[in-house]
């Protein structure tokens, strides 16, 4: 089993003139550790069950070109991109910027969007959910389209593009890949089943796990999708400052379901240090899972 790093809290000693150094040697900190991933989120307000609106939060995409700069492994992504956010034509030449600059490391990482109070702040449409996720069907197809071979024009409900053109193409080959966050039963996961290499999903159990993965299974069989080609992934915390045996227990039982990569949110007031732990704790032993 993979772990990945999963970088959600600025609020760090030194303030904004700490944050380049921070963010920095965590990222160094996860590659020599061996970590498979390094992830940000996709928010301009700090997240409101977390702490507050006025804490610190940086624009996701800069991160990650920020620490491509500083990795040459980790495989980099949003968890996750709202839809909300950028035009989706936009949002293809950004992540395929992301893969070109990394040596062909990106992951488009995407949802439907949720935070209301940072789009109304900010002056950017929030839609109802159900045209929400209407969206994130048409962003879904027209990357994929820009993807691709096909430089034509895309006409949907939402979004008219006259050229899909995209030069230079992301390195990856098709694509890079996506995953989609969420475990909406009727929604989410039966995008996941249609455009998706891999899935984000909350753990509050084993047993909510295997009932998400068994409806994504019911939405690919339906589809005719093969469900074993989409990665199962899981955000979960550990402490690698005490014992992690009941954590690494846990991930036994996700294993046997099938997840592959677990997400974990660094420790503060020392990410880097946090990140190290966690390498010298769980990162071999977890390797050995699954």
């Amino acid at each position: 089993m993979q772990i990945g790093v999963h970088f959600m809290n600025f609020t760090l000693p030194g303030g904004p003139a700490g944050l380049r150094a921070a963010v920095g040697d965590t990222a160094v900190a996860a590659e020599e550790a061996g970590c498979s991933w390094f992830t940000a989120m996709d928010h301009w307000f700090q997240m409101e069950h977390f702490a507050t609106a006025h804490d610190p939060m940086l624009e996701g995409y800069s991160v990650l070109n920020f620490v491509a700069a500083k990795t040459e492994r980790l495989r980099l992504g949003l968890l996750v991109t709202g839809v909300t956010y950028r035009h989706p034509g936009l949002l293809a030449k950004t992540v395929t910027t992301l893969d070109v600059l990394s040596g062909g490391r990106a992951m488009l990482g995407i949802g439907a969007a949720w935070y209301e109070r940072e789009h109304r702040a900010l002056g950017v449409t929030y839609p109802p959910v159900a045209e929400r996720f209407e969206r994130l069907e048409e962003t879904l197809q027209i990357c994929e389209q820009m993807w691709s071979d096909n430089e034509g024009p895309y006409d949907g409900k939402y979004y008219q593009l006259a050229e899909t053109i995209c030069v230079p193409p992301p390195l990856q080959t098709p694509r890079p890949p996506i995953l989609i966050g969420g475990g909406g039963e009727k929604k989410t996961l039966r995008l996941v089943a249609q455009y998706a290499d891999a899935c984000n999903l909350f753990a509050p159990s084993a047993d909510a796990v295997r009932h998400k993965l068994t409806v994504l299974r019911g939405h690919c069989d339906d589809l005719g999708r093969d469900y074993d080609s989409i990665q199962k992934t899981i955000i979960a915390q550990v402490n690698p400052d005490g014992d992690v045996s009941e954590f690494l227990s846990a991930m036994e039982g996700y294993a046997a379901l099938g997840v592959d990569l677990v997400e974990v949110a660094p420790g503060m007031p020392d990410p880097a240090r946090w990140v190290t732990q966690l390498g010298e704790k769980v990162v071999g032993p977890l390797s050995q899972i699954g």
